[in-house]
């Protein structure tokens, strides 16, 4: 029992002798802590609709102008403890209609945009010895299979417990339990506040992520997610993730090769298991980069998860093959899809211009759709360093028409 109790002290006194600690004392770690922040202001318009296939009643044509904040606020570390919190807001001071009547921008953009108030997404505390940091509470995730989305206003979160390990060489390890999920909105015109998985009975999530560089300009990411339920009524089941990536350079050329590979092996009563394989290829001189890629979904099952991605999330990591903005048939089973992109930069103005083409081949529904896309960016120097500027817009052709044209103003400070 006494050698017990030597060793767990001795493990203490090296924890708190070796940990990189700044503050000599807590006011210290809190009085040194550091503040950054986002001023956001975004514009959609959309109009017709992306699945052809839909009655009339869900046709689009709306606009919306919506407002946010983020204000993040991190503790210097002390004895190798930190803590963190963040806060996001959203408003939408011009939207028209109510939720329920079709074709207003309150009902048009209530899953997405439509979400007043505010949300402490972050609130966490992080715990980091030698290679091994621990990080529990509230908290942004970013893995192929768990991961929210910075495309609008709200960045989904979650809240659980998060281990990664970096012992063995250029090696990342992590395993991580979910409770619960905040979302973009609440669909009923609020911001979204933190839910179990399932409100119902309580879902939870594991998952166990493995990423590897050893091989010479390569990536090796591998990765396990089980989302569950009490009955297999709600279950959605467990996913599992590979993925090879090789990116190498000569002189001014850039070439990449990559691959990956989802199966879901579902949980749900006449819900069939879904598998996708991707591949993607790009090439690059100086700052002109493009790349063809191509995803397909077996014709059993989709990869959907709890209805938000191909997991966890809003983050479509998994997806090689997709639209600047997200379109029927991303998750679908016996779907075939393909991009083909090319952007350049125009680094002495920090200016981008791109365009993509994408292809869906919705099998199970005889439906096609085509989405064409431009993008810019901008970024700002000298005084108004901080601030840069976003827009797309996007067509859609075969089975779906329309369009969706994003504006978006963010100041990082």
């Amino acid at each position: 029992m006494k050698l017990s109790q030597l060793s767990l002290a001795t493990f203490v006194m090296a924890g708190l002798t070796t940990s990189s600690f700044a503050a000599d004392t807590l006011a210290d770690a809190f009085k040194n802590g550091q503040v950054s922040g986002e001023l956001k202001a975004y514009y959609f318009d959309r109009e017709g609709s992306p699945n052809l296939s839909t009655a009339a009643t869900q046709k689009i044509n709306s606009d919306i102008f919506t407002t946010g904040i983020m204000l993040h606020y991190n503790t210097d570390a002390f004895y190798g403890f930190k803590f963190g919190a963040t806060m996001q807001s959203s408003h939408s001071p011009f939207a028209d209609g109510a939720i329920g009547t079709a074709g207003t921008a309150k009902d048009d953009f209530k899953n997405e945009m439509y979400g007043s108030g505010a949300q402490l997404s972050e609130a966490y505390l992080e715990y980091t010895f030698a290679n091994t940091t621990a990080k529990v509470g509230r908290q942004y995730i970013n893995t192929p299979l768990v991961a929210g989305s910075g495309s609008r206003i709200i960045m989904q979160s979650f809240e659980g417990a998060m281990l990664t390990n970096k012992d063995l060489p250029q090696t990342t390890l992590a395993a991580g339990v979910i409770t619960k999920y905040q979302d973009r909105t609440d669909f009923a015109g609020d911001i979204a506040d933190f839910q179990n998985l399932d409100s119902a009975l309580g879902a939870h999530a594991y998952m166990l992520l493995a990423i590897n560089k050893s091989l010479t300009n390569t990536t090796l990411t591998a990765q396990w997610l089980g989302i569950n339920g009490n009955n297999t009524a709600t279950g959605v089941g467990d996913f599992y993730y590979l993925e090879a990536a090789y990116e190498a350079k000569v002189g001014e050329f850039t070439y990449g090769l990559a691959a990956n590979y989802e199966y879901k092996a579902t949980e749900k009563l006449n819900e069939e298991d879904g598998t996708m394989y991707g591949a993607k290829a790009s090439l690059g001189y100086g700052d002109f980069k493009t790349y063809v890629a191509y995803t397909v979904i077996t014709d059993d099952g989709d990869i959907k998860g709890n209805s938000m991605g191909g997991g966890l999330g809003g983050g479509t990591q998994t997806v090689f093959a997709k639209g600047l903005q997200n379109k029927p048939g991303t998750y679908t089973k016996d779907t075939d899809a393909y991009s083909v992109d090319a952007n350049y930069l125009f680094r002495n103005i920090n200016f981008k211009v791109g365009a993509r083409y994408t292809g869906v081949e919705d099998n199970a529904n005889d439906k096609e759709y085509a989405y064409t896309d431009i993008y810019t960016s901008y970024t700002f120097t000298g005084a108004l360093k901080g601030l840069s500027t976003d827009i797309s817009y996007q067509d859609w052709g075969k089975d779906a028409d329309g369009h969706d044209f994003w504006f978006k103003a963010t100041y990082k400070f």
